[in-house]
């Protein structure tokens, strides 16, 4: 059996500088540079993700990063503020109001859900539990 002393997980990007600014400074998370040009993001819970430069990179077709909060509704006014839209899918399988939120709870499918890109096109989202 595996007995592990630490579980992370990683994702690649195109361009690390770009990530660093938009993970710490427009979505305001602990990042730090890690060894070989690679970025530390810590979670507020503890433990963390490896961020990587990748030259070949193709953006996650799935939902890397899943950021929980009090109120979807302030969240995704602050990301469509800084510049970041969150209307993100134009598919009747993902029925996302004028904002691009997937009001879940509403149709008793789960959080309410809005999901948005990072600079690397990778997907991630904000959701109220």
């Amino acid at each position: 059996m595996v007995t592990p002393l630490d579980i992370f997980s990683g994702f690649s990007v195109d361009d690390i500088s770009a990530a660093k600014a938009f993970y710490a400074d427009t979505l305001g998370l602990d990042v730090s540079d890690g060894p070989m040009g690679n970025l530390d993001l810590r979670l507020p819970a503890g433990g963390h993700v490896f961020i990587y430069p990748k030259p070949d990179h193709t953006p996650a077709s799935f939902t890397i990063l899943n950021l929980v909060v009090d109120d979807i509704d302030v969240a995704v006014d602050d990301l469509n503020a800084r510049g970041v839209p969150t209307k993100i899918y134009d598919d009747p399988a993902l029925p996302t109001d004028e904002k691009g939120v997937l009001r879940g709870r509403v149709a008793g499918r789960g959080p309410d859900i809005a999901w948005f890109r990072d600079p690397a096109g990778n997907v991630l989202s904000v959701l109220q539990d």
